[in-house]
């Protein structure tokens, strides 16, 4: 792939439709720092395409399981790594995605949420199960042409609406529902509302939180996540990796201006329903008794947009859904089949492990649809909160042991594997006193464990990344170093010694040891089998499925022509600095 494509998949894997619904609800509720999440995006963005891309391509791996399985050793980091990206894609991205899809569905037609979530779910299923990576690059392009424009359109109307952004100011701070609860002020707009640093101990998303414990978090998805690694992986050169790092950080600037300021807009002109804080009204209104936030961007749409541009707006929440879902089913199917089913099946062939990949991502489906009720009633209505929350609670540890494992080459497999555990430990602890004290509605008493009132999210995650890393370095000061780690750290990455990997991907012996002719399996060429076959990709009689995986299908080479080299640097060294004018502004 070449640079543009993969920075077009990086926005729009990302910008799905749980980021609509979920960023606009939360702008509607908190203001215009929850934009921060997304310009946070740019620094990690450059982080991916200068230091980790090198440091995978150096040690040839496909998959990040198979990146610790070479740098650590043994089986149970890389088999824990893969079920946990797996548990985090189901309650995270997959089912907060297939939920605000059909929320959005049933705001503006008024369908049943289930009934369009089964919906969007055949359509996207057929769309991925029938598709290759290849075929979901391409279309993620497209699609971020799409959720740009439509998004942009919104945008204008909603500002013309309201008098531009100094009528927005004027409105919003003034957005007050006309059914309040008696002595609580949940009914007013923080008066920090249009200030991206809040107070590090009362700010709902406190400074040094969003500095540094999002980071924390931002380096898991955009630096250690199959999801978006395996784009960047797919380039021609490290310089069209790096470029397309760079238009992702560009496009990531874009949505605090057609996302979180909608979402703002649409409180300042729908404050009863949007903004609404009674029990009895928001049930009402959206159909949960904990608030409406969520409904902010669909609310708009249905409201400015005239019917034709309607159905853009549908086309563009779809095309962001249908995007973020294919790249993750995509990945997963990946992490499954390579990481976990090939394990347990060494001799499996190319098409045995297209087809289970294919079969397992329906099975994601049926599960992911069990959580959706969860996710109504979890963190007062506030889709985008219980996103960031639940990853809060959980991949910090997987973040230290990648950082260690590129940047300290004395970390060890006992040491990452324990300090993997501990942290999994307290970070359940903490998500299953999420759940069981739920935030109380407006006009109650919060009686929830001071561990949850006192210690934010944000803070949470850089006090468990922390304790990983402390526990990483202890350990590992203490048990036996790993050498030659030729091209598998940092500083190893430009190594030509010859490496003999501790654990070994068998994809390839495997696939050699495979017959890989379509017509030699076992079953009949009858017209089942061939439907079957076209559903799963294995077209072509010629070959029957894909190339094994190899060292000449794979980017490995870390050379650049110096003019790209430079041009890549001038433009993220540009980059940068727009995004700190942006924070600087509204800081």
């Amino acid at each position: 792939m070449t640079w543009w494509p993969i920075g077009a998949s990086l926005m729009s894997s990302n910008v799905g439709s749980s980021l609509f619904i979920g960023l606009a609800g939360q702008a509607a509720v908190g203001g215009i720092a929850v934009g921060g999440f997304e310009w946070n995006a740019t620094w990690v963005l450059v982080a991916l395409g200068w230091l980790f891309i090198p440091v995978y391509i150096s040690a040839g791996v496909v998959t990040m399981p198979e990146y610790l399985g070479k740098r650590f050793g043994g089986q149970r980091i890389r088999i824990y790594i893969s079920v946990l990206s797996l548990i985090l894609y189901i309650f995270t991205r997959i089912s907060a995605d297939i939920f605000s899809g059909a929320l959005f569905i049933q705001a503006s037609f008024g369908w049943d949420l289930y009934l369009s979530t089964g919906i969007l779910l055949l359509i996207t299923a057929a769309y991925t199960v029938t598709g290759g990576f290849a075929a979901v690059m391409y279309t993620d392009s497209l699609q971020t042409f799409i959720i740009v424009g439509g998004a942009f359109a919104l945008m204008f109307i909603g500002f013309s609406e309201v008098g531009w952004y100094e009528g927005l100011v004027a409105r919003y701070m003034s957005a007050i529902p006309s059914v309040t609860v008696a002595n609580t002020t949940c009914h007013l707009p923080r008066r920090d509302s249009f200030h991206m640093f809040r107070d590090p101990v009362s700010g709902d998303l406190p400074w040094p939180g969003l500095i540094f414990g999002l980071t924390v978090l931002a380096t898991w998805v955009w630096c250690t996540d199959q999801i978006m690694v395996q784009r960047s992986l797919s380039a021609k050169s490290l310089s069209h990796a790096k470029g397309g790092s760079v238009l992702g950080g560009y496009l990531k600037i874009l949505p605090m201006f057609f996302i979180v300021m909608p979402g703002m807009i649409s409180r300042a002109l729908f404050p009863d329903e949007v903004g609404c804080v009674d029990p009895k009204v928001c049930q009402s209104v959206c159909g949960a008794s904990v608030g409406c936030s969520n409904i902010a961007y669909p609310k708009l749409v249905v409201e400015l947009m005239p019917v034709g541009l309607r159905g853009l707006m549908l086309a563009v929440i779809l095309a962001a859904m249908m995007s973020t879902l294919t790249s993750v089913f995509n990945s997963s199917s990946t992490l499954f089949t390579l990481d976990l089913y090939h394990r347990a099946r060494p001799k499996a062939s190319e098409r045995e492990l297209m087809i289970v990949g294919r079969i397992f991502i329906l099975v994601l489906v049926c599960i992911s649809l069990l959580w959706i009720p969860v996710i109504q009633t979890a963190n007062s209505g506030k889709l985008f909160d219980y996103l960031q929350s639940v990853t809060s609670f959980l991949v910090p540890p997987i973040t230290a042991v990648f950082l260690m494992a590129i940047f300290w080459p004395r970390a060890n497999e006992q040491g990452a594997f324990w300090g993997l555990m501990t942290g999994l430990v307290v970070g359940v602890i903490r998500m299953v006193l999420e759940f069981v004290y739920l935030t109380p509605p407006c006009g109650e008493i919060d009686q929830r464990p001071r561990i949850l009132t006192d210690v934010h999210y944000l803070y949470f995650a850089l006090i468990l990344f922390s304790l990983t890393c402390f526990i990483i370095v202890t350990v590992s000061l203490v048990t036996a170093p790993i050498s030659k780690l030729y091209r598998l750290t940092w500083w190893s990455r430009h190594s030509q010694e010859p490496r003999n990997d501790i654990i070994v991907s068998q994809v390839t012996s495997a696939s050699q040891n495979s017959d890989l002719r379509p017509d030699s399996g076992r079953f009949p060429d009858s017209w089942w089998h061939r439907a079957a076959m076209w559903l799963c990709g294995l077209t072509d009689s010629s070959s029957g499925s894909v190339p094994p995986v190899n060292e000449n299908s794979k980017l490995i080479s870390l050379q650049e022509e110096p003019l790209w080299r430079k041009v890549c640097n001038v433009n993220a060294l540009l980059l940068l600095t727009v995004n700190v004018f942006f924070w600087g502004y509204w800081a």
